[in-house]
């Protein structure tokens, strides 16, 4: 089994002023343990530089060579993977794309499932219930009461 983490649990991560913060970081300390295969899609990780650091955003932005280390903490990892999309991923957008209603804001959705299904990577770590609509990949939300005891065993 193969797993990625979409942009909102990063930025929970990195937001001690949120809620999820603490479930966010279990999570994010979870698969930087490894020693499964978590694959970091390009998209997310710039989309986490560009929101961490917003001062429109977070009330105490990011400095953004402080969001660079976060995400460099991560892929130092040897089990952690950096993904873009490559020869397959247009006919796998498209495919993808036939089967739900894309506009607007389901574009980046549509782009990351894509590059899931390109990689092979079968599970996403999101807030996202958009991600649920696409039958190729299983989308799991880090927040559910299901996973409040942690992450240390069986995730």
């Amino acid at each position: 089994m193969s797993q990625t983490v979409d942009v909102n649990v990063l930025l929970y991560a990195s937001n001690v002023e949120a809620d999820e913060n603490e479930r966010a970081i279990s999570l994010v300390r979870h698969l930087a343990s490894g020693p499964g295969l978590v694959v970091l899609f390009w998209p997310v990780a710039l989309a986490y530089l560009r929101i961490s650091t917003h001062p429109s955003i977070f009330a105490a932005p990011l400095r953004h060579r402080e969001a660079v280390g976060n995400l460099e903490q991560l892929m130092s990892r040897p089990h952690v993977r950096m993904a873009a999309e490559g020869d397959r991923f247009w006919p796998s957008y498209r495919s993808i794309a036939e089967d739900v209603r894309v506009s607007g804001n389901a574009v980046p959705d549509v782009q990351l499932a894509a590059l899931m299904t390109e990689h092979g990577v079968d599970t996403i770590w999101t807030r996202d219930r958009d991600f649920r609509k696409f039958d190729r990949i299983v989308a799991r939300d880090p927040f559910a009461d299901r996973y409040r005891s942690g992450f240390s065993h069986g995730v």
